[in-house]
């Protein structure tokens, strides 16, 4: 077994990697940038080393600087975790070339799925279904315009250098296509450095199937099933599960069959995903599941396979780096119950989903459930780096076991005073499509405001608040000859609400200034009304703030302009991913601040919009 390992990530997945190490007896040592100085992962392991500044390209993607700190503390092995240098064959190679071990596959399997043509060439020769589309080098505009007509709308715009979403874009007519392959190709081109471009058949009932496949040094390649992670937002997984809902044993056994024979195929080793796209139109059959692409490297969502099969793929990926078999044979392993895992994200759904960044005051998730976790109560979430708080694994002997137990999880959750998704999770978990796992990747986009969670507590949960703030005892419900009403004046996240309720005598307790009220997987903080206090500001008077720190890729309009209601006014550049900032309704640009390829910080006035009637 590897004696020392270098944990070349951050957040979550490095502090789940430190727990498997410290139960094999395995030093850890994290590496850490400025904004990661007293982060979780830093404490947890062993020995830790500085390796830059916050932004990921002056220290996480800096592969010199990781190298240097596995040899100057004597670390035996590198393990990336995901993201990051995790799919980078040449940082996996220069890993190799020191003296080290790589925790992942070989930098020629890397190379070989790495590019998602040449991965779909390499799988049509080894006999495994792919999606029809297009995989050739001309990438000149018109040929790709021609290409998507031959190919028939809607198709996918697809970076075959992307992943987690990003340099992805669906086109539904011709005449949007220009926009989208340029907005694609910007995305990709600052995600991952290639702006070339795939384009696929889009399919119109998709489910998202993945297979976990592991491979070792002595030519064993076996699978630990299927995930499902169906429900996406903006292509990137919310919720995913194991096994796959509906998925009967003889195509269970086709799919994964045609998952092992991939990886055989680039001679893998280690922990990988072999992603297929379903058309479930008829349900999941084997003759319409397509191979997508392969993630060479542990995925975020593994903890649903270690729930349902009972392995440590963590141990797995360090048995194998050490040149052990392994551990179990494709007939040792089974299916036992049904796992689900949400991804918390401290991020807000009433705003676009925007990221709320800021020191994590109060955090609590239970124990109800598994968290993998890399923060804890007073973090702080930074712009540098994604936004995701936890991921929550619930596991039951039935799928309906599982996702309660998911639901009142997220239910109680406790996130303030950064926003959260929890309440989003809890609606989507709780919605008649996903109970009754009628399930497709379009299901988040389609039902909208239909998951999105209330804006402010239920009337009962604020009478027991304002009763609290009084020093006070509610009484529910109605009854006769009950205690006069009350009407208390709360400010509930900075907005001013009356709320009618009864209460018996005072309970002795002296009167509070404020307190904080969970619900449906959100946080309100609930104060006493005073008449000084002012309500906060909206887009009701047109002001286009920054959301959150940035560069502003592009300005639609000028001074003086008339604009819609919901017409693009800025293009925004934030964590990677473009943010369109519209017009909150039909008026006159009367204030422009905003200047391409300028950087600006959170809550920077960059257009003001007067309504016409004004």
């Amino acid at each position: 077994m590897i004696e020392s390992l270098l944990i070349a990530n951050r957040g979550e997945i490095a502090c789940r990697i430190i727990r498997t190490a410290r139960a094999l007896g395995v030093r850890t040592v994290a590496v850490y940038s400025d904004a990661d100085a007293t982060a979780l992962h830093v404490r947890e392991a062993d020995e830790a080393v500085h390796i830059g500044a916050s932004p990921v390209r002056d220290s996480y993607l800096v592969a010199d600087r990781i190298i240097a700190a596995a040899l100057d503390t004597g670390a035996a092995a590198i393990h990336p975790g995901y993201g990051f240098l995790s799919e980078n064959a040449d940082f996996a190679q220069q890993v190799i070339d020191n003296g080290l071990i790589w925790v992942g596959p070989k930098p020629a399997s890397i190379r070989a799925m790495g590019l998602k043509d040449a991965a779909k060439q390499r799988m049509i020769a080894a006999g495994v279904p792919v999606t029809p589309g297009y995989l050739g080098d001309d990438q000149d505009p018109t040929r790709l315009a021609a290409e998507a007509a031959q190919i028939g709308y809607p198709v996918l715009i697809k970076a075959v250098a992307g992943g987690g979403g990003k340099g992805m874009r669906r086109v539904d007519d011709a005449a949007d296509f220009a926009d989208a392959l340029a907005s694609c190709q910007r995305e990709a081109a600052a995600s991952f450095g290639d702006d070339k471009v795939l384009i696929e058949k889009y399919i119109l009932s998709p489910r998202h199937i993945e297979v976990q496949v592991f491979g070792d040094t002595h030519g064993n390649v076996v699978h630990l099933f299927e995930r499902d992670c169906s429900l996406q937002r903006r292509h990137q997984k919310v919720i995913e599960e194991a096994p796959a809902p509906g998925m009967d044993e003889a195509t269970r056994a086709a799919v994964c069959a045609a998952a092992v024979k991939a990886a055989q195929a680039v001679d893998y080793v280690g922990a990988g995903t072999i992603e297929f796209i379903a058309d479930a139109s008829d349900g999941l059959r084997a003759d319409r599941i397509w191979f997508m692409e392969m993630n060479t490297r542990l995925q975020v969502e593994h903890p649903v396979t270690e729930m349902i099969t009972g392995q440590d793929l963590v141990e797995w990926q360090l048995r194998v780096a050490s040149g052990e078999k392994l551990p179990c044979s494709q007939g040792d392993l089974a299916i036992s119950g049904h796992a689900i895992e949400a991804r918390l994200y401290a991020e807000d759904p009433a705003r676009g989903f925007l990221p709320s960044i800021g020191r994590l005051d109060a955090f609590d998730l239970g124990t109800t459930a598994r968290v993998d976790t890399g923060v804890e109560r007073g973090a702080t979430i930074s712009p540098f780096y994604d936004p995701m708080i936890a991921k929550v694994i619930a596991h039951g002997a039935t799928r309906e076991e599982a996702r309660e137990t998911l639901a009142d999880t997220l239910d109680a959750a406790i996130v303030w005073p950064l926003r959260s998704n929890a309440g989003f999770l809890v609606e989507a978990l709780d919605h008649p499509a996903f109970v009754a796992a009628t399930l497709d990747t379009g299901l988040i986009a389609r039902e909208g405001d239909a998951l999105m969670p209330p804006a402010l507590p239920s009337e009962e949960a604020l009478a027991d608040a304002a009763a609290a703030l009084a020093g006070a005892r509610p009484i529910p419900g109605f009854r006769l000859n009950a205690a006069p009403r009350t009407v208390a004046k709360l400010l509930v996240g900075g907005e001013p609400v009356e709320v009618d309720f009864a209460t018996a005598d005072a309970t002795g307790a002296t009167p509070l200034d404020r307190l904080l009220v969970t619900e449906g997987g959100q946080t309100w903080e609930v104060t006493p009304f005073r008449a000084t206090a002012a309500a906060a500001g909206g887009a009701g008077d047109g002001a286009i703030l920054s959301p959150m720190p940035g560069r502003v890729i592009a300005v639609d309009v000028a001074a003086g302009d008339r604009v819609a209601r919901g017409q693009r006014l800025v293009t925004l550049e934030a964590m990677k991913m473009e943010h369109s900032l519209t017009a909150p309704f039909d008026g006159l640009v009367a204030e422009l601040n905003a200047v391409a390829d300028g950087q600006v910080t959170e809550g920077t006035l960059l257009v003001r919009v007067i309504q016409d009637d004004v």
